[in-house]
């Protein structure tokens, strides 16, 4: 082991581990906090609360996206809700229970002590948010009103229609435009970071490219905090938008930073299908649809007749039929692997074949359409927009698609990575979910690490380390600065024939078929031997015209599809060495004669936590155990 990957978890009880961790917690005072710059990239959920909270803290903080606005981060397509612990229903809900649900959720691959402080915090999130004006549901008599996700037996999550991201993400943004304001962020739109400014050991700024004019400057920081999403667009074809990127993580991990838990990729059941070459992105159907919505396909193979003329006795409610103690509210990665199981039989519906229905008629039925058109009707509108078809009257179709990353950059207690100074928030690190993400807990988490967690763990870093003041001005700054000048320079000198979409399209087929819904020992070693090939000739023969010093997005993209390409490789290294079958990681070797996913606790109750050894060798493994001493480790059961 050449990382030590030491989590840092708090002494004591489950339930007094946070408090007792804030209390012990180093502060700076409110003199000293003017005196200290903050580096945050990203501006989403977990960025925009982290930047705007530091801020009104009083430290100096430089708040950089990719997007011309804040509000255009991808959080801001997150539809169905967020979870809480509020038991506002009055249902058996508990924070005990949320953190319950959330371990067993990510099928006992995450840490207690940070799955208990997410759901210890998920109640102060909804007043927070609430203060701030979100438009959540209510019921008739003004209480917030909740709705179910997967996963769970109670009612837990808040929402707002179907864009509760959308309106989360406009009190942070609201937040931090009046930290704008008063001048406590400066903000840097259409701005990517390239490099992660590595001195003595500790992140001391970044090396960022202005995708407008071409200008490469640095920037320096006492801490840098990543909240720059995930790494799905890895696959091409996912429900992210297209200019989420994984760059800024994977220059961390060159500089030193672990990666965990790659290949813990989330499927989300319900999204649109693949309907031809054309397409750049899919688009997601919120899982809340399925609190109304019942999931079915023909008991027949091959019957391609219009559903509403298909009788009830010649249909399969399979996921009610499967999992009766929780029916179409079952965990993403056990709906989408029952989606493809079907589908797999020739069973499927739609031309491809590869769809079920998701079908409202009963809920229409028994609750009128003014009720349903009240709940999702932002999505109806959308769904009717995309394929034409009205779900008021026909079923849906829909088929599972990529849509989030339980890996990340590793990251302690602190949310602190390997490499002193650099934090890491949101979807960017690994730390909540284990190997499945419940429905509805992303908002959760990046709102707990950016208003709640960061601006409280990066005071006792600060205080502890009393980082020296160093500026732009030094060596390793003028390092990073050449090292992206050069790659820029090698990416548009190459003047091959293909296109960078092309070999972004092709990985992604390779990480699809070999990494995706399932994975096999022979399909990884074959992707293995493919994706490096595919990178040589990347590097060989893609063609990005313009030059740097303009708004070039073939030279953007470019960056990041050379990144996705050696991320692939480490996804797939990491699916072959996990040797069992946990969450969304489903080895096909490894599975109950009922075909769930089949755990090898003695062997893999670890984090893995990756280190780039340098160009061409491969990564080192480091190990994070996992101890449970709250919950007892038990075999999935959503029967």
């Amino acid at each position: 082991m050449t990382v030590p990957l030491d989590a840092r978890i708090p002494t004591g009880p489950l339930a007094q581990k946070w408090d007792k961790h804030r209390f012990e917690m180093k502060l700076v005072n409110p003199a000293n906090k003017r005196r200290n710059s903050i580096i945050v990239v990203g501006s989403g959920l977990a960025g925009g609360a982290a930047a705007a909270t530091m801020a009104e803290l009083g430290y100096n903080v430089k708040c950089f996206c990719f997007q011309d606005s804040p509000r255009r981060a991808h959080s801001i397509a997150a539809q169905g809700g967020i979870n809480a612990a509020k038991n506002y229903q009055n249902d058996g809900d508990s924070i005990y229970r949320l953190f319950y649900d959330t371990i067993k959720g990510g099928d006992f691959r995450a840490r207690e002590g940070n799955v208990y402080r997410l759901a210890e915090l998920s109640v102060n999130i909804i007043d927070q948010c609430v203060a701030q004006g979100v438009p959540f549901a209510r019921e008739y008599g003004g209480m917030l009103a909740n709705r179910s996700f997967g996963g769970a037996q109670v009612s837990r999550t808040f929402y707002a229609r179907g864009q509760t991201g959308q309106q989360l993400l406009l009190g942070a943004y609201q937040a931090l435009e009046r930290q704008i304001g008063t001048g406590g962020v400066k903000m840097y739109p259409r701005t990517e970071m390239l490099d992660l400014v590595v001195i003595d050991g500790k992140a001391r700024g970044i090396v960022a490219r202005n995708l407008v004019t071409g200008a490469v400057e640095s920037h320096a920081a006492d801490a840098v905090v990543l909240a720059t999403g995930g790494y799905g667009n890895v696959f091409y074809l996912s429900t992210n938008a297209q200019g989420s990127n994984a760059t800024a993580i994977w220059r961390a991990y060159k500089r030193g930073a672990a990666f965990a838990n790659p290949c813990f990729t989330q499927i989300h059941p319900t999204c649109i299908p693949v309907s031809g070459e054309h397409q750049s992105k899919l688009t997601l159907m919120s899982e809340s649809l399925r609190n109304d919505g019942r999931v079915w396909v023909p008991k027949k193979a091959g019957d391609k007749r219009d559903p509403r003329q298909i009788p009830e006795a010649e249909r399969d409610y399979f996921l009610e039929r499967k999992y009766p103690a929780f029916g179409n509210l079952a965990p993403r990665d056990i709906a989408s692997r029952a989606a493809k199981e079907v589908c797999d039989e020739g069973r499927g519906v739609g031309e491809s074949g590869l769809g079920v229905y998701l079908d409202f008629a009963d809920a229409i039925k028994r609750l009128g359409a003014d009720v349903i058109k009240e709940r999702y009707g932002n999505l109806f509108e959308m769904y009717q927009r995309i394929t034409d078809e009205n779900p008021y009257e026909v079923p849906m179709r829909i088929y599972p698609a990529v849509h989030y990353t339980m890996g990340g950059l590793w990251v302690d207690y602190n949310l602190m990575s390997n490499v002193e100074g650099l934090h890491v928030t949101g979807e960017a690190n690994f730390s909540d979910h284990g190997a499945n993400r419940l429905g509805a807990s992303a908002l959760m988490q990046g709102l707990a690490d950016g208003y709640f967690i960061i601006p409280n763990t990066i005071g006792d870093y600060l205080a502890r380390s009393k980082p020296a003041k160093i500026d732009t001005s030094h060596a390793a700054f003028r390092d990073a600065e050449n090292a992206v000048a050069e790659r820029t320079k090698t990416f548009l000198s190459i003047r091959g024939k293909r296109t960078v979409g092309s070999f972004h399209r092709e990985l992604g087929k390779i990480m699809w078929d070999y990494c995706g819904m399932s994975r096999n020992e022979a399909g990884l070693k074959l992707a293995l031997e493919k994706i490096p090939r595919l990178r040589e000739e990347f590097w060989r023969d893609v063609n990005v015209p313009g030059s740097g010093v303009e708004l070039n997005q073939s030279l953007e993209r470019a960056g990041r599809v050379a990144d996705f390409l050696e991320l692939g490789e480490l996804m797939c290294i990491d699916a072959l060495h996990r040797q069992e079958s946990c969450g969304g990681h489903f080895r096909e070797e490894s599975q109950t004669p009922d075909g769930e996913a089949l755990r090898d606790d003695a062997n893999f109750s670890y984090v893995a936590g990756w280190e780039y050894a340098g160009e061409g060798q491969s990564p080192v493994l480091n190990k994070e155990p996992l101890v449970f001493e709250n919950v007892k480790l038990s075999q999935r059961s959503y029967k």
